[in-house]
């Protein structure tokens, strides 16, 4: 099955909360996908909210794949991944943002972004990861140590078959632009790029070459 997301209001500012749970049973496969790119707009104060919580049952695949969350100027958000999954599961977990749209002469100076990663399998925790960029965002950026002046950068998290094959090949895909690792039977990889089209010509064939069946046709570049 393949599901899409729909944020009819367009985009997010502050005060905005979203909520989403989904519960793949046992032997059952879900790869959900957004519509387009969430964008969070500039706040006239607080944070947008967005929780998601989920889960995958013994011998499920859930492949959660939003597209870019695409940061503008002043723009504030807070999102969780809270992720419950059985060891025989099959996961593969995407979250990308962009710091504004460098083709449309967009950049982000100041603003908020927080994000946290928690999964458990089998009840325990294996796998966590916290982000915070706050205040000058475009300083924080360009510190050798943390983004080195990219505007567009992505988690990826595989569980699955052969996880010591897809490890190689994800290698092979992101080159120099990042780095993947094998951590407790994950395949954890990183990417950072100067914009969101360089994002998109990385991003794709890692996602395709983890993925388990074809990609949603909404990410086809």
């Amino acid at each position: 099955m393949e599901a899409v997301l729909v944020n009819t209001a367009g985009g997010l500012t502050g005060g905005d909360r979203i909520d989403v749970e989904l519960d793949v049973e046992a032997g059952a496969a879900l790869t959900l996908t957004s519509q387009a790119c969430e964008r969070v707009y500039r706040s006239l104060g607080g944070a947008a909210q967005v929780l998601a919580r989920l889960q995958a049952g013994e011998g499920a695949a859930l492949a959660w794949l939003p597209q870019e969350t695409i940061l503008f100027d002043g723009g504030a958000i807070a999102r969780s991944l809270e992720v419950e999954a059985a060891a025989s599961s099959r996961l593969l977990l995407c979250e990308s943002v962009i710091l504004g749209r460098q083709a449309m002469g967009e950049s982000v100076r100041d603003g908020l972004f927080r994000d946290r990663w928690r999964v458990r399998r089998g009840g325990r925790l294996v796998f966590a990861d916290d982000l915070r960029l706050e205040g000058d965002i475009a300083r924080i950026a360009a510190e050798p140590a943390l983004l080195g002046g990219a505007r567009a950068f992505a988690t990826v998290l595989y569980q699955g078959e052969a996880p010591e094959d897809r490890l190689a090949s994800a290698r092979r895909i992101l080159g120099e632009a990042g780095g993947a690792s094998l951590v407790d039977g994950f395949v954890v990889a990183r990417l950072a790029v100067a914009d969101g089209l360089a994002l998109r010509r990385r991003l794709v064939p890692l996602l395709g070459a983890l993925a388990s069946g074809p990609l949603p046709r909404i990410w086809s570049m």
